[in-house]
């Protein structure tokens, strides 16, 4: 209960944040969520949130 009063570092962002979700053993923000699901394959930031996506995976079988 106290972690998420503090809140959780994003893998997107990194910034501390409350709201959000958690896949695996990560956390995004809700923000980030939020920009993540509204981002055309085309925008140059695309790349940017698959980068950090992998590293759920990676982490997970690291």
């Amino acid at each position: 209960m106290l972690e998420e009063a503090i809140g959780k570092s994003c893998i997107i962002c990194g910034h501390d944040k409350v709201e959000g979700i958690h896949i695996v053993n990560e956390f995004i923000c809700e923000a980030c969520e939020l920009e993540m699901v509204r981002t055309e394959v085309q925008d140059a930031k695309y790349p940017f949130f698959i980068h950090q996506l992998k590293r759920i995976w990676i982490q997970k079988n690291a």
